[in-house]
């Protein structure tokens, strides 16, 4: 009787389905957090089509799913068997050719871009391309200035600059040094009750700016390559994080070196474009592309200094399809 009984057990526990968040996604298994707050190790049962998404990583952390448990030689584990619709995600083109899209994170209340003006630099077409894709997939994106601490005055007015032109068009800005503590306590207001994705290229001090925020998570930090300016990849995987203030939760990304925009329609891009967006309605052409067409509205905002020049380039780099890695003059005409 009692073997039957165990018997019994066993065969409970490898159907009960339960429900959770994936934090951590290592390509073939995901680390799934339950609604009663275990975490379990699970992997993909067959293929999954998302919304005709062909993806490298169709489950991403942050997705919610229904997964199955089972149990072999008394070790437990979960088979996702369904993923429930995702509110937002941030996507960007796959470095791997035989794929479209990698998909970063889902289901997030908003992301913390870090920015630097130089070791490493990141550029505005790299900032406006992932902009375009946050406003296309509706996720909120506040930039994050670090290393404000280590800039002279001539640097901290092109930051200012820079700050001012994403302040115009509607983005929130804020100014911070991630090791000498500087706005640590404004950006952890804003983290309260929401999940949040911090991301950037390697070397722009995430993985610093998450430790000032939760020492507890003690993550991994590495030098700036002196050679080539470049950051070190410390996060190898994205993984999300509980936080131990106001219901916070924290998403670490690996670092970016280049986002290319999936591909949107010509006809589209511009509306990504906020201030491209406003402007609109005041073209000629309700299909205007702002480019050759006349009776511009964007065209005469950009002439009148209405409209950033750097914020223009990139429009017409990610209109023509042109690959990100090339600089242009990065504080207007």
């Amino acid at each position: 009787m009692l073997l039957f009984c165990k018997r019994l057990e066993s065969l409970y526990e490898r159907t009960l389905s339960m429900t959770g968040t994936v934090y951590k996604s290592t390509g073939s298994w995901y680390t799934v957090k339950a609604q009663n707050g275990t975490f379990y190790e699970c992997r993909i049962k067959g293929k999954f089509r998302i919304k005709g998404i062909k993806s490298t990583n169709p489950i991403a952390v942050g997705d919610i799913v229904d997964f199955d448990l089972e149990t072999k030689n008394d070790q437990v584990s979960g088979v996702i068997h369904h993923i429930h619709d995702r509110n937002n995600y941030i996507i960007r083109r796959s470095v791997n050719l035989s794929k479209q899209t990698h998909i970063i994170a889902a289901n997030i209340d908003q992301v913390f871009l870090l920015i630097t003006l130089n070791n490493p630099p990141t550029f505005t077409s790299f900032i406006d391309r992932f902009l375009v894709t946050a406003e296309a997939y509706d996720v909120k994106v506040i930039l994050l200035f670090n290393k404000a601490d280590t800039y002279n005055e001539e640097e901290l007015l092109e930051v200012k600059y820079l700050a001012a032109t994403y302040r115009q068009i509607g983005y929130e800005c804020i100014g911070i040094s991630a090791t000498a503590g500087k706005n640590i306590d404004k950006v952890k207001h804003l983290m309260e009750n929401g999940v949040s994705m911090f991301a950037g290229h390697s070397g722009v001090g995430k993985s610093t700016l998450v430790n000032a925020i939760a020492p507890e998570l003690d993550l991994r930090t590495a030098e700036i390559s002196e050679q080539h300016k470049q950051g070190q990849h410390t996060t190898t995987f994205a993984e999300m994080f509980d936080l131990d203030f106001d219901n916070a939760r924290i998403i670490d990304t690996p670092g970016i070196k280049g986002f290319g925009v999936v591909d949107m329609d010509k006809d589209e891009v511009g509306d990504y474009f906020p201030e491209f967006f406003k402007l609109k309605q005041d073209c000629k052409f309700n299909n205007c592309l702002h480019v050759e067409e006349p009776k511009c509205a964007v065209k005469a905002a950009l002439d009148n200094g209405e409209v950033a020049w750097s914020r223009y380039r990139s429009y017409l780099q990610i209109l023509q399809g042109e690959d990100e890695g090339y600089r242009v003059d990065e504080y207007g005409s």
